[in-house]
């Protein structure tokens, strides 16, 4: 007599593969720690892995818009560029940090404050230009603020926008607001620090930035900054990982850890910039020649656009679906 049985297997021999996903347990990692807060809950879609998702169908056409040949780049490293230090640093201040209004030039899809803003912050970049973003961590409440193109003149803090994020919450932003990036996304999630890297794992998706992004947004991005309409151009919020084929063996201790990272958590398309540059915070432990050197040699083709709409639950929420990927196999099994 021939009878059937479903057995959970993680490798193929023979028989037909299917995908059961189903509601993980402790699949999800706590997410980063800033400041004695973590940085969003631990379902939140920054700290959810999408190694298993499948592949987004545009994936190749997106690919080939960012530059299929073009090498990672990191945004930031130890020491200065043009006088200033690489990359996009954090304040962490007290509860009790006076809080300062903000004169914003995009007052309708900014948070009006007011903002903790210290005394001479710690602000990205050329007081002259550039993108400027001062990022607040309230580590008494747990509230994250982000403000760009920050500047302060006559004893007034002004800037371009600006976004209060609730770290024990998954609220977005409205649909359609931007924050301190174009994209409508928190930064401080997407940034590659040296105190994880050094620890050995990065629990987090990264924030990178492209030359084209199209006239679209997808969740859990809420703008977008084109006109370009281009089908084969990505999204802003485009979820990209590392293939899980691309053999990082041959790479220092430390660029395997950013490498893992991408490969597990993937980044987020943030911003338009430079392509495929990540971004991260300076710090003077960073070796530069190593970052560049190293990250150069991973093609734009080592990746893949990932479709993270299996993770969704609500538009308006960056809550995940936590998914267990159970491999089953159907085998027939002859009992004598």
């Amino acid at each position: 007599m021939a009878t059937m049985l479903r057995l959970t297997c993680i490798s193929i021999l023979f028989g037909q593969l299917i995908l059961f996903p189903s509601h993980a347990s402790g699949t999800t990692t706590s997410g980063p720690i800033i400041g004695g807060c973590q940085i969003f809950p631990a379902d939140n879609i920054w700290n959810t892995p999408v190694d298993n998702l499948p592949v987004d169908p545009r994936s190749q056409d997106y690919i080939n818009s960012i530059g299929a040949s073009v090498g990672l780049h990191p945004d930031f490293g130890s020491g200065e560029w043009n006088g200033f230090p690489i990359g996009i640093p954090y304040n962490v201040v007290s509860g009790s940090q006076p809080k300062l209004s903000v004169n914003f030039y995009y007052p309708g899809e900014s948070d009006a404050g007011p903002y903790p803003i210290p005394n001479n912050p710690l602000i990205e970049g050329n007081p002259a230009a550039g993108d400027r973003h001062i990022l607040i961590i309230d580590q008494d409440h747990c509230i994250l603020y982000e403000v760009y193109d920050a500047w302060k003149e006559d004893d007034l803090w002004h800037g371009g926008s600006g976004a209060i994020f609730d770290l024990n919450s998954n609220n977005l932003r409205p649909a359609g607001w931007t924050s301190a990036d174009a994209a409508g996304l928190p930064i401080l999630p997407g940034l590659v620090r040296y105190a994880e890297v050094a620890s050995g794992e990065i629990n987090h998706a990264l924030r990178f930035t492209v030359a084209q992004t199209r006239k679209a947004y997808i969740w859990p991005a809420r703008h977008y900054a084109s006109e370009n309409t281009d089908l084969k151009v990505p999204p802003m919020g485009q979820r990209f990982r590392l293939k899980a084929s691309y053999d990082i063996s041959t790479f220092p201790a430390q660029i395997q850890v950013i490498l893992r990272a991408l490969k597990k958590y993937g980044m987020i398309v943030a911003d338009n910039g430079s392509n495929w540059f990540i971004s991260g915070v300076p710090d003077p432990s960073w070796d530069n020649d190593i970052l560049v050197n190293q990250l150069k040699k991973v093609p734009g083709s080592a990746f893949e656009a990932v479709n993270v709409s299996p993770l969704l639950i609500n538009s308006n929420s960056a809550q995940a679906r936590q998914l267990d990927f159970k491999y089953h196999l159907e085998l027939p099994v002859v009992l004598r």
